[in-house]
């Protein structure tokens, strides 16, 4: 990763703060593009990296994210969020909400990014999506359809772009530990629990796991890779059991 210059949004905590340390790891230079304004900077500083103030809905704040870079290699999608719940009661605002993050926000930062990738000869943009985005979960409708969507870009955009040596893959995250888990209700972790007993390999992921298979895919080592989906999930996907969400 040295020389390279990688963007990852949502890197002010979670999978995307992971992926910073790990590409700080490997000398890359870093812009941390996040709305969480203090904490971004705290993470920054303390890798050694730049922090841009990043709102992936809007294709203003990427317009000016990508003139703060000086160029651009490595462009990693982690931001995003979900809801829950039955699909009637789900609210419309919510709904509308999760779409512009985890969809519009990704297509948004491909959009901004192509031209200063290809500026440089090639780059390659790494999407963050999730197991939910290869099989469906019940009561998870917005953020199943989200990230089925994001896995479908990357597809779309690895044909579009490879004329263009710029690469696009996604990654395929299970179950990750992170402080928004540590602080779920009691009996939302219980069915979470269950479903890892299921899996063969018995515990979370570690956001650090996640951010090895960002790094392969930034890295030139996966130079012959694109379109491609890197699950990272414990084998959840590999037997019947399917529902975290219900247990």
């Amino acid at each position: 990763m040295n020389g390279k210059v990688a963007l990852i949004t949502g890197a002010a905590q979670g999978i995307g703060e992971a992926i910073a340390r790990k590409f700080a790891q490997h000398e890359a230079t870093i812009i941390i593009g996040d709305v969480q304004t203090e904490r971004g900077r705290d993470v920054a500083r303390g890798i050694g990296a730049s922090y841009v103030e990043l709102d992936v809905t809007d294709p203003v704040s990427w317009a000016a994210a990508l003139a703060e870079t000086g160029g651009l290699d490595v462009l990693v999608n982690n931001a995003g969020a979900g809801c829950g719940g039955p699909i009637e009661h789900q609210d419309v605002d919510q709904h509308r909400a999760i779409v512009d993050l985890n969809l519009h926000g990704v297509w948004l930062g491909i959009r901004a990014a192509v031209p200063a990738m290809a500026a440089r000869g090639g780059g390659s943009i790494v999407n963050i999506s999730s197991i939910d985005g290869l099989a469906g979960v019940a009561h998870l409708s917005t953020y199943v359809s989200t990230k089925f969507a994001v896995t479908g870009m990357t597809r779309a955009l690895a044909l579009e772009l490879g004329d263009r040596n710029i690469r696009v893959n996604s990654i395929h995250p299970g179950i990750v530990e992170t402080t928004r888990d540590r602080a779920m209700a009691p009996a939302a972790m219980a069915r979470l629990q269950k479903a890892i007993a299921r899996q063969p390999i018995k515990r979370m992921a570690r956001a650090e796991e996640i951010a090895n298979a960002a790094l392969f895919f930034a890295c030139d080592e996966s130079s012959y890779c694109t379109g491609s989906q890197l699950l990272v999930d414990g084998g959840h996907l590999a037997g019947p059991f399917r529902d975290p969400m219900e247990g």
